[in-house]
């Protein structure tokens, strides 16, 4: 008898757990949530492990090249990239060494390592931004030279900024249900509607099996109408993201201020299932829409499906930036701390082309920017599109040098019919020139400056350089570099201690501890 009551609870327990799972739901509710919070094992006092969510399977997606070579000036004198300002490798790759994973190699990107963190750079008075540059011996080949270039753009005046539409387009789907997604995403736009004037404006685009607006040209006076419409955010259904995107540039379109800044800005975990999937089909839908003026910013969230390939794609054809949400601290640092920088465009399509000086120079490696590398032909193409700078952000390059006196025997034969002249005199002391190319916002047509970079150039504070090669060199161990020679975890650590100077956020400290559990997980 008392084991036919036993069958009895527990036959009763399945039909009650079982209709919870088949219920079905309606608009943007997601199920997940209500089988996450079943108190079945609280309240009852029973340990069954009945309809639990089988763990999912992780299909994160990266795009992983392989890193810069070293390429002779004799060969190939110019190096040409478009500019990054994107920071999201950083703080995804914090996010796995916090759960205790080491960081795919296809996350890491060490030139949105470098420009996670900010550097000292001499401001310009006139121009959009200022070229600043220093040559130093390498952290992890004493033979070779370290050439940093920071472009500085002018420190942020809040009121003379223009007036503002913003259109939030929030991705609602079911994957979006986990703590770490829709409820964190919610918690960060709030913390960017705080900050609104009066003539900023607000509107919202929620996409999931299909799209809608759920609210059009708020005013920065009307904090509580768009925070209340953030709250009433609920995940569930499939994904339809490239409908969404359609939707957010009309809305952006029909409301866009003349000579103001119009932007859309993207929360998502980058899974699109639904319409317009693929990278190419994506692509061809942004490159049309970034003509309108409107330009694009990037928030990815979560983690298990999350895609960082197509997320960052999506920046890099959309005339934007692309970050990575993983907790409210870097979402504060995202949309509140670098708004200004965010949200504001002053230059358009920047270049940067250095020129070697095969007289001091035998060869060079680019260190990160693998997928902005660009023909040398492209620097003067006006077409050709390339990377954005907003107020109060700084863009770090570094290059790693071999110079004449230290060059090791080529591995490949002399060419025999290109004649190779090096220049006799007048730049016998000049390792290189930076050349920038960019556009003014509203601009098609591009304007110039340049610096001559000499050996002994000093324009960038010794801490700056030091931290800036001990967070390359981080990112050159995560991948396993064969250009790290010695470097070790160690090495990088004491570089980064001794040169973290002020540090009032504390993200130099933060980034000594990240290299240290690194450290830990590897062994």
């Amino acid at each position: 008898m008392l084991n036919m009551r036993k069958i009895i609870i527990i036959s009763s327990l399945s039909l009650l757990i079982g209709g919870c799972v088949m219920k079905p739901h309606t608009g943007f509710s997601s199920q997940a949530p209500m089988l996450q919070n079943s108190n079945f094992k609280s309240a009852m006092g029973m340990n069954y492990a009945m309809s639990v969510p089988p763990q999912a399977k992780n299909t994160e997606s990266y795009n992983y090249q392989n890193e810069n070579i070293f390429h002779k000036v004799t060969d190939k004198p110019l190096s040409t990239l478009s500019t990054d300002v994107d920071t999201a490798s950083y703080s995804n790759i914090r996010r796995f060494i916090n759960d205790d994973i080491f960081p795919q190699k296809g996350s890491v990107r060490i030139e949105e390592m470098l420009n996670y963190f900010s550097y000292d750079y001499k401001t310009p008075k006139k121009k959009p931004f200022a070229i600043n540059t220093k040559v130093g011996k390498s952290l992890w080949n004493q033979k070779n030279l370290i050439l940093q270039i920071g472009l500085a753009t002018k420190k942020v005046n809040i009121k003379k900024l223009p007036a503002t539409h913003l259109v939030f387009l929030l991705d609602v789907s079911g994957s979006m249900g986990d703590k770490n997604k829709l409820p964190l995403l919610q918690k960060s736009l709030k913390l960017l509607v705080k900050q609104l004037r009066k003539k900023d404006k607000i509107s919202i685009v929620v996409y999931a099996g299909a799209s809608g607006v759920i609210l059009e040209n708020a005013t920065g006076l009307e904090k509580s109408k768009i925070i209340n419409a953030l709250d009433n955010l609920k995940a569930g259904g499939a994904t339809s993201g490239g409908e969404g995107i359609e939707v957010a540039y009309k809305i952006a379109q029909k409301y866009f201020i003349k000579k103001g800044n119009n932007r859309i800005i993207l929360a998502t975990d980058g899974d699109f299932n639904v319409g317009q999937t693929s990278q190419s089909q994506l692509v061809s839908l942004i490159e049309k829409k970034r003509k309108s003026g409107i330009y694009l910013t990037v928030l990815g969230f979560g983690m298990g499906n999350y895609k960082d390939s197509k997320m960052e794609m999506l920046s890099n054809k959309g005339n934007g930036n692309y970050a990575y949400i993983d907790n409210l601290l870097e979402a504060k640092k995202v949309l509140v701390t670098q708004m200004s920088g965010t949200l504001h465009t002053v230059a358009k399509d920047v270049k940067v082309q250095v020129e070697f000086n095969p007289k001091l120079v035998d060869s060079y490696r680019l260190i990160g920017y693998e997928n902005r590398v660009m023909n040398a032909e492209d620097f003067n193409d006006d077409k050709k599109d390339a990377g954005e700078i907003g107020m109060g952000h700084s863009v770090t390059a570094l290059y790693e040098i071999v110079t004449t006196g230290n060059a090791t025997k080529s591995k490949v034969d002399k060419l025999k019919y290109q004649e190779q002249v090096l220049s006799k005199s007048g730049h016998s002391n000049e390792l290189a020139t930076v050349k920038i190319r960019y556009k003014k916002p509203n601009s098609k047509s591009s304007l110039f400056l340049s610096k001559v970079v000499n050996r002994n150039s000093d324009e960038i504070e010794k801490n700056d350089f030091n931290f800036a090669m001990s967070v390359a060199g981080f990112g050159m161990l995560l991948l396993d570099s064969k250009y790290a020679d010695r470097l070790n975890y160690d090495k990088v650590i004491k570089v980064a201690k001794d040169s973290k100077g002020k540090d009032d956020n504390g993200y130099r400290a933060e980034f000594i501890q990240l290299v240290e559990k690194t450290q830990l997980l590897k062994r």
